[in-house]
């Protein structure tokens, strides 16, 4: 009887039930859309900090760079160059810790054991700069060059050249000492190995280097080829493509090779930790920073706080201005599909007051109505649920393009990933907004919508109790 009752009003009040559902659906379909436009935004979001530090990654321990005019990273590079009387072609390289003064190799040991940490490996960030050409009769004074390469560092004044001329290149260029032991933290995790193969734990002390895609292509460099840095031949076994950015330098090599080449043995510049729990990331930053006394800790949240630009304006509107007006609407929505649902009880008065007196109790009455505003909220949560798609949809065909600036760090405490070949700078990068629809907001979607009816029937099932048999002599139409 309920089913059949309930199937025959739904049909004869069609428009009426029809107006309550739409009104749902613009509630649901608009927190469906929100929801996913923010999800995309956290997408985005997340493809910049990749672009600073390594997958898996949840905080990095560094040290601030040494003052101007200190050795370490700042230090002025010196050449050396072999005296001659004719047009020779030389070169000369100088390795330099860069970005972060450098830490002892314990400091990896000592941030592991801290509660909360599942794991720790440490890196060295080094810059290359390498002068070669020929030179007449002259002598290179001590000086500094021009930066040209990608990975950052920035201009530096030219070498002085002295008597007789002299024709010179010069190539500045990234490094970074990899752990190969522990591949699956670090820097070189935000690549993908598109060419070649990556590090083995077996080659923690050979001359093998993975080189960045658009490094190896502006140098013509293959799997297969050689890098030379100081004298020392370096394979080249794989070629490595960032997923997302700039990669975090141009040349990556064992951890050991690197402290060998920088005269730093037993030296990082950056440990990167993992937690043992996501929710854990705050105590293990504040036991780091209690016990390892002189770094500075960083986390992805840190660094997130550092985004500008239309990623971060779109990121706020959504959250905050999205989140209220989606809170309005259903707010709204619900008002007006209850105060029509009990309007429509208004217009049965002499319906239900007859059921009354043929013997139908409240409580069955209202179950009626309930049921029938409950089925109005079902259809308004399934057109809901297409509004919402729809409009995910829609920004996702047309990925309007987000504009992401990060502050990356420098001498002064560092970003997140302080990555190799990161001097303080503002880095952008361009990002294809996208919205995608997970589970957990179609679930969310039913059971607003399942609320909805809910609600409605209640402001009619209230208003249907109060009806009594004496009520169906009402003339109501």
């Amino acid at each position: 009887m309920f089913f059949t009752y309930l199937r025959r009003e739904l049909r004869r009040r069609r428009k009426a039930a029809l107006v309550i559902a739409l009104g749902l659906a613009l509630g649901i379909g608009l927190v469906i859309t929100v929801n996913s436009a923010s999800a995309g935004m956290q997408v985005a979001q997340g493809k910049v900090l990749q672009s600073l530090y390594g997958l898996g990654t949840d905080m990095t321990v560094t040290k601030a760079a040494a003052a101007q005019g200190s050795t370490g990273a700042t230090g002025r590079p010196k050449f050396n160059f072999g005296a001659t009387t004719d047009s020779k072609e030389q070169s000369s390289d100088q390795v330099m810790v860069q970005g972060f003064e450098s830490l002892p190799s314990t400091v990896v040991s000592q941030v592991a054991g801290q509660k909360g940490v599942d794991d720790a490996v440490g890196g060295l960030s080094l810059r290359v700069l390498k002068v070669s050409g020929q030179f007449d009769r002259g002598q290179v004074k001590q000086g500094q060059t021009t930066g040209g390469g990608r990975g950052g560092g920035g201009a530096q004044p030219p070498s002085e050249v002295q008597g007789g001329g002299a024709q010179f290149d010069v190539n500045n260029y990234s490094v970074y000492g990899v752990d190969v032991a522990k591949p699956a933290l670090g820097p070189l995790t935000s690549s993908k190995i598109t060419s070649g193969t990556s590090f083995t734990s077996a080659q923690s002390n050979t001359a093998v280097a993975v080189l960045d895609s658009s490094y190896a292509k502006e140098n013509k460099l293959a799997v297969g080829g050689t890098l030379t840095i100081k004298a020392v031949k370096y394979k080249v076994i794989g070629i490595a493509t960032a997923d997302s950015g700039d990669s975090a330098a141009n040349v990556y090599i064992p951890l050991t090779q690197a402290q060998t080449l920088a005269g730093a043995k037993d030296k990082v510049t950056t440990v990167y930790v993992k937690a043992t729990d996501s929710q854990q990331i705050d105590g293990v930053k504040s036991a780091i920073q209690n016990n390892v006394p002189g770094t500075t800790v960083t986390t992805s949240a840190d660094l997130a706080s550092t985004v500008s630009g239309s990623l971060a304006t779109a990121s706020d509107l959504a959250t905050n201005l999205g989140k209220w007006l989606s809170i309005a609407v259903l707010i709204a929505a619900f008002l007006v599909a209850g105060l029509l649902t009990s309007s429509a009880v208004s217009r049965r008065v002499r319906e239900f007051g007859t059921l009354k007196a043929l013997g139908w109790k409240s409580r069955r009455v209202t179950g009626q109505v309930m049921g029938e505003a409950l089925v109005n909220g079902l259809i308004g949560g399934v057109l809901g649920i297409a509004l919402g798609l729809g409009g995910a949809y829609l920004i996702t065909a047309i990925s309007p393009t987000l504009t992401a600036s990060v502050a990356s760090g420098g001498g002064g405490g560092g970003g997140f990933g302080g990555g190799p070949g990161r001097q303080a700078a503002t880095k952008a990068l361009d990002i294809a907004l996208t919205a995608p629809v997970s589970l957990g907001t179609i679930g969310l979607s039913v059971g607003l919508a399942v609320a909805g009816g809910l609600i409605a029937g209640t402001f009619g099932g209230w208003r249907a109790s109060r009806l009594r048999p004496a009520d169906a002599l009402r003339r109501v139409e």
